[in-house]
């Protein structure tokens, strides 16, 4: 497998950081903690998407410095019983890979970077989350929040700058390289759903989380990372709800499936979905699909540098709105309307992350991958139907990335 990112881009990025920070403050950022699943036993590791863009290190609790002209990496400790399990880190690996040449243990690297928060007023960081998002219902990994509490503990007067809205700014741009990456990412996902959803493999499954277990193969075995997240197989009812990711119903006869996955490449991800039938369709279930596509057709025809988002948001919800008092769900269109029936925004950002940062405030730019969805969710009638395409922003318009999947219900 060819390696698409290397030392330059990980120092360039670095380089880019510095330019959109004018502020004189130290940079710290740090990689994620390892999180525990039971016992001794972690979750598997994933990299802190911020910390890679500037690293390209894959270990956990490291921590990165730029400060002026000078960068360095301060590794944590680890034990022999650690060392036993995980291996030793090897600093010569981080070096070359990260382009940073000064790497410190501990107790140095700490020893240096107390000395520069005992004399400066600010550092900027990454800002943490709260410990536990309540919209979404999810931890947080405690690491910036652990960073925090340690760099306060030698100036407790320490004043904290964000770096957030300056990394969402430079990552929502796609070099080429990661273009590279995504549209290999897509790739997979195509030949993978080709394989697993032509209407004869279809036939030999029974439930659910066969065709999960199918596209999972196809991605492993076409050299994929794994799942960019966790992937989505909802057949009948349950395809109205969006994020059902037990796959482990029955398929029944005559039903629509949601598929909604996405292989991650070199820790890139895509986000593809597809509708498909199990058994025979019927005339309803043909008309929301097609319903759903020239939806997809509409709202793809819109995206070009200089659109704003919340516009083009609008715009698609009063044409889906158009698409549904066709289909006999609705006599006025109105946003609450229309939500009724398609709860979902149209489009999200897709780069390290599958819902990638980003401002959605800005106008639209060249090197700009997102994602567009539109969705019929007909809860009384167990329809459900999303078409999901990944979307290059062009100098004079878009380059639908997935365009060699049909989206035609099959």
């Amino acid at each position: 497998m060819q390696e698409l990112f290397g030392a330059e881009f990980f120092a360039g990025n670095r380089a880019r950081l510095r330019e959109l920070f004018t502020g004189k403050a130290p940079i710290v950022v740090t990689a994620n903690g390892l999180l525990q699943r039971g016992g001794d036993s972690g979750y598997a590791f994933a990299q802190d998407a911020n910390f890679w863009y500037l690293t390209g290190v894959e270990e956990p609790d490291v921590i990165l410095v730029i400060d002026r002209d000078n960068e360095y990496l301060i590794v944590p400790d680890r034990n022999a019983v650690q060392e036993v399990f995980d291996g030793v880190i090897e600093t010569s690996v981080l070096s070359r890979r990260s382009g940073i040449q000064k790497i410190y243990d501990q107790k140095t690297g700490w020893n240096k970077l107390s000395g520069r928060l005992k004399k400066v007023k600010h550092i900027a960081t990454v800002a943490p989350a709260p410990a536990y998002i309540e919209q979404i219902g999810m931890y947080v990994n405690p690491a910036r929040a652990n960073l925090i509490q340690k760099l306060k503990a030698y100036n407790q007067d320490l004043e904290l700058l964000d770096l957030s809205p300056h990394l969402s700014r430079q990552r929502m741009i796609k070099q080429p390289a990661e273009i590279v990456a995504i549209q290999k990412a897509i790739d997979i996902t195509i030949s993978s759903l080709k394989e697993s959803l032509k209407p004869s493999k279809m036939k030999t499954y029974s439930h659910e989380y066969q065709i999960e277990a199918e596209i999972t193969r196809g991605f492993r075995k076409r050299g994929a990372d794994g799942q960019a997240f966790e992937p989505i197989v909802a057949s009948g009812e349950r395809a109205c709800v969006l994020h059902n990711l037990a796959n482990n119903a029955p398929l029944t006869k005559n039903n629509l499936v949601v598929v909604d996955v996405g292989a991650q490449y070199q820790h890139y991800a895509s986000d593809i979905s597809r509708t498909v039938i199990y058994g025979n369709s019927s005339r309803r279930q043909q008309s929301v699909v097609a319903a759903v596509i020239e939806a997809q057709s509409f709202a793809i025809s819109l995206l070009k540098p200089g659109v704003m988002l919340k516009d083009y948001e609008h715009q698609v919800v009063m044409f889906v709105g158009e698409k549904l008092r066709e289909l006999g769900l609705i006599k006025t269109i109105t946003e609450e309307s229309v939500r009724e029936f398609y709860p979902h925004a149209t489009s999200h950002f897709v780069g390290l992350n599958v819902h990638d940062v980003g401002d959605y405030n800005r106008p639209l730019e060249q090197g700009i991958v997102l994602t567009v969805e539109p969705g019929i969710y007909i809860k009384a009638e167990a329809i459900g139907v999303r078409i999901e395409d990944d979307v290059l922003i062009t100098p004079n318009g878009n380059k639908v990335l997935s365009n060699k999947l049909s989206r035609e219900l099959r």
